[in-house]
């Protein structure tokens, strides 16, 4: 009858794991996953400016899918997160005005894209702002503009956004709690 006791409590024993080594592997999985989804899924931006005011202020937080893209086309009215073209390791946001093809003008503080009217609900009210274009969009590009047109470096100062330069959507304001809600 010991031996079979002894036996149970050396099983017991394997399978008993050591409390210091579970919490490694625990730490170094949730570091693993938040990477993961850091690098790929979503992650929190800064807005450091009054560019995009009134739909992002000053010292907003957002959170911006990196996936969005990956399954679906950048569209008219996207906010987007992306690499400043004159320097890359910096982050610029602004909203997508001017597709692929598209022949996008500004004239007397109106947009215009391939000769139609756009309303542009989001700018702030009253806003009057100097004219640009017309100019047509080129393959793999995108024109962007701050909905402050008057305070934004856009593209109307650095030219056509490179695709590949585009980091994410913005989908969600998340500080200050008073500004919860879907970005755009």
């Amino acid at each position: 009858m010991e031996s079979v006791d002894h036996e149970a409590k050396a099983v017991g024993q394997k399978n008993k794991k050591n409390p210091v080594r579970e919490i490694i592997e625990s730490v170094v999985i949730a570091v693993v996953l938040a990477v993961v989804i850091r690098m790929f899924i979503v992650e929190p931006f800064y807005i450091p400016s009054g560019s995009m005011e009134p739909t992002l202020m000053i010292n907003d937080r957002i959170i911006v899918s990196k996936i969005s893209y990956y399954f679906d086309e950048p569209k008219r009215g996207d906010i987007v997160v992306f690499k400043y073209p004159r320097d890359p390791s910096r982050n610029f946001v602004k909203r997508l005005i001017g597709e692929p093809g598209d022949t996008v003008e500004l004239r007397d503080s109106k947009l215009y894209i391939n000769g139609k009217l756009v309303p542009e609900d989001y700018l702030p009210a009253g806003i009057r702002y100097g004219n640009y274009g017309p100019v047509k969009v080129p393959a793999g590009h995108y024109l962007m503009l701050g909905d402050n047109r008057n305070n934004s470096e856009d593209s109307r100062y650095w030219g056509f956004l490179p695709e590949n330069l585009i980091i994410g959507k913005a989908v969600l304001i998340y500080w200050p709690v008073n500004r919860l809600g879907l970005a755009g």
